[in-house]
């Protein structure tokens, strides 16, 4: 269950009409900061970031599943099953058995998953993968955001 300070950054990102991604992004970061105080572990920085989009998906972020060729049939199974979840009005408690099996699977996966090497190692294979035209296009957004950020911070100071 995300925590409720999750679930109001997502919502407030909502409201000020961010993209679903972004507001999915919060669960993302949560997830990042629960195995880097120990919690519990991953195999991967994908499969972190796969654990918070989840989170997102069942928490009602409208973030579609991926696309068909980018995934397996079965994670866009899951995907389009968590979207539904957080569609629904009130959903049936989880079953504690599978629940408790999934949290003691995940305290013994490693912790390096949410290491800074790592998350830049899936960033820059997740960038790698787009087009030069998508990836340049990204810089120049990204390039935009910081000008304004900076912009909106030297006002204030």
């Amino acid at each position: 269950m995300p925590d409720e300070v999750t679930i109001a950054r997502a919502r407030r990102d909502a409201r000020e009409g961010k993209a679903p991604s972004t507001q999915a992004g919060e669960f993302v970061r949560e997830e990042i900061e629960h195995i880097r105080e120990g919690k519990h572990g991953a195999r991967s920085a994908k499969q972190a970031i796969a654990i918070g989009l989840s989170k997102a998906r069942r928490a009602g972020v409208k973030l579609p599943p991926p696309k068909a060729g980018s995934t397996s049939a079965r994670t866009r199974k899951q995907a389009k099953r968590d979207a539904e979840r957080g569609r629904a009005a009130s959903s049936a408690t989880p079953s504690s058995t599978r629940s408790r099996a999934t949290s003691r699977a995940l305290k013994k996966e490693g912790r390096s998953a949410a290491s800074h090497n790592a998350l830049a190692k899936q960033a820059k294979s997740a960038a790698r993968k787009r087009s030069r035209v998508a990836r340049s296009e990204q810089a120049k957004r990204a390039a935009r955001t910081r000008r304004a950020k900076q912009a909106s911070t030297g006002a204030s100071q």
